[in-house]
This record gives C-alpha cells, structure tokens and sequence, in this order.
C-alpha cells in the first residue's frame, strides 16, 4: 500500500491497523540533540486518546507509546525513531455483521475496489486510530519547533451550527482543555456540549471546525510552486480522517472582497518589516511573511450512528444497518492534537528545508 509516508526531510511513515496487533510509525530525518520529553509525549497521546468523555467513544486504550529507536539518553541521535501503541481493546465481535456490509459514507466500498480486500474491524487501516502515530511524530516535531520558538495551538470553533461567534476572551492550552469539547469560549462550549448530548441520544452524530494559529514564524519559509507552504498544510490536514475542507487566512471569504479591502500592507516598525493586516494568514506565494500563520480545517459528521440507515452487501442486496461499537457522537474534539501534529510535522519538514538553503 503507497501513500504511508508524509514529509521529505522530517518525515513520518505510519503503519498498522484499527484491529491489529499495534499502530506505529518510524520519524526519520529528526536532527540530532533534540531532548525526547517522553512525558510531553505521552500528554500530546492521551489528549487524542479515546474515553476522555461522556462525548468520546468508550473504547479504553491506554495508548502508551514504546519507543525502540533513535533515542539515547534521553535525545535524539539523528537515526529513524521507531515506535509502537499496542492495541489492547478492540473487539472484533462488535464489526462481524459488517464483513459483507458497506457501511454508508465509509471507506469500505473504495477500499474493496482498490484493493481487491479489506479489514472490516474498525475501518482497518481507514481507521481514525492510525492518527495516534501522527500524534507521537507531531509531538516529536513539536520538541524540535520548541527550540525555535515556533507554537502551535488548535482549537474547537464550531460543532454543528454552534459557532464562536465573538472575539476570544482568552486562548490558552488552560483555555482550551478546560472544555470537554476543547473550545476555549464557555458560553459556546455549553451549548455545544447540550448539542452533543442530544445527538448522543438520538443515536446521531455532528461535524465541525477546528481553528489553529501558527505564531513566530520568521519569514521565508515554505517552498515555490508545488510545495508551497499552504499546501503543505492543506494536503496534511485534508489526510486526516473526516476532514472536508481547508482554508487559510480569510480563505472563502476572500472571495467576496476587493483588493483594496483585502490586500495587506507593508509597514516598517520596530520589529522590522511586517503587515498592517494578516488577511493572508501569514503565507504569500506559498512562503511564511512572518505573520500569524492561520487556518481552519472543516470535518463532517462521524459516520458511524447507531440510527438504522440503508445500504447494499457485497450482493448489491439492499439491507437496513444499525452500526454497533463503540464511536464518538463527534469527532472534532479528539482531532485537536492530531491537527496540531500535522500542522508541526510540515513546519519541521519546511524549516529543515529552509536551513538546507542557508547553511549554503
């Protein structure tokens, strides 16, 4: 199977499946030196993990993260850091009905043409649980952007139709995680949690928005034409399970304006050279112009429901399906940390690209 590898310097390849034995991965290209904070690692895991709350599924993986290369001494040493999440609750039983099932808005029809097979426990390899090797990789990069003071932070700005709609009083990692559903706002984080809570009921499911600020970028970051910075971030976040869109700066709206509203100034301060406004988004011809770096990414409503629902067996036989297991009503929560990792794995990978340039 291709398309298990993300990244060209610091990269990521990803292997395992929902059901299986462990999901791991292998971070080649991470620069020697780096202090390898198992701690901050293992936090960056049990934030995604699942049966964090009464809005999460119930399945209780521990998700703790063996290391089996690449670290001595608590640093990196510059060699392929290989990793494993061993697999401890998965229950194969609850998918035995789906075996001849395509099970609407999954992966199981496209995976059977493609491939000729699929693993229909968890999705197999479609599985949302893949992006627990993402999380150690992005908490990896994260520890190497550290050193430059590069920050990530993600946040939940809508579920459902519930919006942030005013400006944030506060956004902080406190803010953040003080919500069961990581919005930093309390007044819509109640209501998207009441949201919830009666999707839940119904046996239904909601999508949502994740919200993430890139801050102290230096500029001249990202690469022309095919690898610009932007698409980098947009190709990393469209991988991600679920995910249906992806917009930078002012994006869509960006549409209905007119340059003279939208173009962003130069000004010289005392910083240096910077941007009157960020409409932008902090990326122009696909390289970092120092500003904010800003982006939203659009995810659809979990498949899974315990509604019955319609579709056809391998036969083309119409059946009625009620999915059993154990699935999130909403899935924006938990994809927090994944969003941030994605986001520090194409920084690290463009900023050691950038050093390869002026180390010249």
């Amino acid at each position: 199977m291709a398309g298990n590898t993300f990244g060209k310097l610091f990269k990521l390849t990803s292997f395992g499946e929902s059901h299986g034995v462990a999901i791991g991965g292998v971070v080649d290209g991470c620069p020697p030196g780096i202090e390898i904070d198992m701690a901050f690692i293992q936090n960056e895991l049990n934030r995604r993990k699942p049966g964090q709350s009464e809005f999460t599924t119930s399945r209780d993986e521990k998700d703790e993260v063996e290391f089996l290369s690449g670290i001595f001494e608590g640093k990196s040493t510059g060699t392929p850091i290989g990793f494993l999440i061993r697999n401890k609750d998965s229950k194969s039983k609850d998918y035995d009905q789906l075996k001849d099932v395509y099970r609407p808005s999954h992966a199981d029809f496209s995976y059977e043409k493609k491939y000729g097979v699929r693993d229909h426990r968890g999705g197999g390899r479609s599985s949302a649980r893949e992006t627990s090797a993402r999380v150690v990789a992005g908490a990896i990069a994260k520890l190497f952007l550290r050193k430059h003071d590069i920050e990530i932070i993600a946040f939940v700005s809508q579920i459902g139709p519930h919006r942030i709609e005013n400006e944030l009083e506060e956004l902080s990692a406190k803010s953040i995680e003080d919500s069961l559903v990581r919005c930093p706002d309390p007044a819509s984080s109640a209501k998207m949690q009441t949201y919830l809570q009666e999707l839940k009921e119904s046996g239904d499911s909601a999508g949502g928005i994740i919200s993430c600020m890139i801050e102290n970028t230096p500029a001249g970051i990202g690469e022309p034409v095919f690898d610009k910075l932007h698409a980098d971030l947009g190709k990393s976040m469209l991988s991600i399970n679920a995910v249906k869109g992806f917009e930078y700066g002012f994006g869509f709206e960006s549409a209905a304006m007119k340059a003279s509203e939208m173009n962003d100034s130069f000004v010289k301060t005392d910083e240096g050279i910077r941007t009157e406004t960020n409409f932008s988004g902090g990326i122009q011809g696909g390289i970092s112009n120092g500003e904010s770096i800003y982006f939203n990414v659009a995810f659809k409503p979990v498949a899974s429901i315990s509604s019955s629902q319609k579709t056809v067996n391998k036969s083309g036989e119409e059946v009625n399906l009620k999915i059993e297991g154990r699935h999130d009503p909403c899935v924006v929560p938990r994809a927090v940390p994944i969003v941030e990792a994605m986001a520090a794995i194409v920084m690290a990978d463009h900023f050691l690209r950038q050093k390869a340039y002026t180390d010249l």
